[in-house]
C-alpha cells in the first residue's frame, strides 16, 4: 500500500513537472517565433536597413515581456501620442463631454468654453449646447469668459508652414464648425461653409482685386489663407478645384463668437471678454456628446484636432484651465509616474517634433487602459474586416514597433492591444495588427 502511495505521488509530481516543462517550452517557442518574425519581417527588411527600429511585445496575462529590441530607446511617436491622450480622456472626461459652463449674472449669461470640438461639428447631429445658447440669447446677452484659456492656437513644436492644412487645425477654447472652412463648387460657383462676412471670406484674384466668394467661377484654382487672419486668396492651378477644408484663424474666442452671431442672428449680444473674471464664480454645466463618440474617430482615423482638444478638455476638467504644459506635467507626475522610461510629451496629437516616447512606455499605457477600463469600454460595435480578423492575435498581447529611417521626418508605429480574436475596440482595427511597418509621415 505504501508502495502504491509512493508511486502515485511520484506520478503526480512527474505530471506537474511535465506540464510546467510544456508551458516553459511553449513560452520559449513563442518568444523564439516572435524573435524570428521580428528579424525576418522588420529588422532584415531592405527598406529598413538604414532605419532606427524599436520593438516591444508584452504578455499582460503572464505579466512579462515576450520580446524587446531597443524597447527602452526614445523615438518620435508621431500620431501614437494619441495613446496617452486617449487614456487621459477616458479617465477624466467621464461618460459624456462637458460642452459648456455658464451662470446667470445680473441679467447676463456668463459662459465659459471647455474646448469641446463637437460644437456645430457636422459629424454630431444632436447639438444640446447650441440649443441651450439659442434659448439663452432670447433672454439676455451671452458673454464668453476667456479666464480658463492659457494656450496658443498652434502647439509647441508644430510645423507652422502647414497652417493651411486640415490636419493642423488651430486649437481654441470654444471650437465651432470643427474650426475649419469648407470650400466647394455648387452651381458653377465657389461656396463656403460656414459663410460669414465677419471673417472676411473675400478673395484676391491675381493679387489685385477683391471679390465676394460667390463671384468666383473659375474652377482651376487653389485657395490659401493668410497666416494671421481670415482673408483667403486664390491662385491659378492646373488641377480642377473640387473641395477643400482649410483651418480658419481662431483668435481665441473672436472667430467663434462672430460665427455664432452669424448662425443665430440673436436680438441680444453674443461676445467675449479678454480679461479674467474679477472673482471666481460657480458655473453650471451643459453636456454635449458621449465621450467615446469623440474618442473613437480620434483613434480610428488619427484625428489631430480631436486629440488636441481632448487633452485641453482633460486639462480643463482636472486643473480648471486649458494648458498642455500644465496637464502633461500633472499626468507625468501622477498617472504616468511609473512608466518604464519618462517620456518627453509636448502635445495631444503627435504633431510636435518634441515628443519622445519609448516602445515600452506605450505598451505600459495600453496595459493601464486594459486594467483600468476593461475590454468592454474599449470594444466598439463595428467588426474588423475578415482579412483583418484573421490577423488579430488570438492571445491578449501588447506590442509596439517604432521605425525611423535616417534623418527623414517619416515615422511608423504599430500597436497591438489586448485583442482576442474576432473582437474589436476603440482603436482602429489596422492599429491592432502586427504588420510589417510602413514608413509614413
Amino acid at each position: 500500500m505504501l508502495n502504491n502511495q509512493f508511486t502515485t505521488k511520484r506520478t503526480s509530481l512527474f505530471l506537474i513537472f511535465y506540464f510546467l516543462f510544456l508551458i516553459l517550452l511553449n513560452s520559449c517557442s513563442t518568444q523564439k517565433e516572435i524573435a524570428r518574425s521580428a528579424k525576418t519581417d522588420v529588422l532584415e527588411t531592405k527598406a529598413l536597413q538604414s532605419a532606427h527600429v524599436g520593438i516591444s511585445i508584452f504578455d499582460p496575462a503572464e505579466n512579462k515581456w515576450l520580446y524587446n529590441y531597443q524597447g527602452d530607446k526614445y523615438f518620435v511617436p508621431a500620431s501614437n501620442t494619441k495613446i496617452p491622450t486617449c487614456y487621459a480622456a477616458m479617465k477624466y472626461l467621464g461618460d459624456s463631454l462637458v460642452g459648456l459652463r455658464y451662470k446667470l449674472d445680473n441679467g447676463e449669461f456668463i459662459v465659459q468654453g471647455t474646448g469641446d470640438p463637437t460644437f456645430l461639428n457636422s459629424e454630431f447631429k444632436d447639438q444640446p449646447v447650441f440649443d441651450f445658447i439659442s434659448k439663452m440669447s432670447l433672454f439676455g446677452d451671452v458673454r464668453f469668459s476667456a479666464s480658463n484659456w492659457q494656450e496658443e492656437h498652434l502647439g509647441s513644436g508644430w510645423s507652422w508652414n502647414d497652417y493651411n492644412e486640415y490636419y493642423m487645425t488651430e486649437r481654441s477654447p470654444f471650437p465651432i464648425y470643427g474650426n475649419v472652412v469648407k470650400f466647394y463648387i455648387k452651381d458653377n460657383k465657389l461656396k463656403s461653409s460656414p459663410s460669414s462676412a465677419h471673417i472676411h471670406l473675400l478673395f484676391q484674384v491675381d493679387g489685385l482685386i477683391a471679390y465676394p466668394i460667390d463671384s468666383i467661377t473659375d474652377e482651376y484654382i487653389d485657395i490659401k489663407r493668410n497666416l494671421n487672419d481670415n482673408f483667403f486668396h486664390t491662385s491659378k492651378s492646373k488641377n480642377k478645384f473640387k473641395e477643400k477644408q482649410i483651418p480658419f484663424s481662431t483668435q481665441g474666442y473672436i472667430t467663434s463668437t462672430l460665427l455664432l452671431n452669424d448662425t443665430l442672428h440673436p436680438k441680444t449680444r453674443i461676445y467675449w471678454q479678454p480679461e479674467e473674471l474679477a472673482s471666481p464664480i460657480s458655473l453650471s454645466t451643459i453636456h454635449s456628446q458621449p465621450t467615446d463618440s469623440l474618442l473613437k474617430p480620434m483613434m480610428h482615423r488619427s484625428d489631430n484636432f480631436f486629440a488636441e482638444q481632448s487633452l485641453l478638455m482633460v486639462s480643463n476638467e482636472r486643473l480648471g484651465v486649458m494648458s498642455d504644459e500644465k496637464i502633461i506635467d500633472t499626468l507625468l507626475k501622477t498617472d504616468f509616474k511609473d512608466l518604464p522610461q519618462k517620456p518627453r510629451w509636448a502635445d495631444g496629437s503627435g504633431l510636435s517634433r518634441y515628443n519622445l516616447f519609448t516602445p515600452q512606455d506605450l505598451v505600459a499605457i495600453l496595459n493601464k487602459m486594459k486594467n483600468e477600463f476593461g475590454m468592454e469600454r474599449i470594444k466598439v460595435s463595428s467588426q474588423p474586416a475578415a482579412k483583418e480578423r484573421s490577423a488579430v492575435t488570438t492571445r491578449p498581447t501588447a506590442a509596439i514597433s517604432m521605425v525611423k529611417r535616417g534623418h527623414s521626418p517619416a515615422w511608423s508605429l504599430s500597436a497591438v492591444s489586448y485583442i482576442p480574436k474576432r473582437a474589436s475596440c476603440l482603436f482602429s482595427p489596422r492599429s491592432l495588427i502586427i504588420t510589417r511597418p510602413t514608413l509614413r509621415r
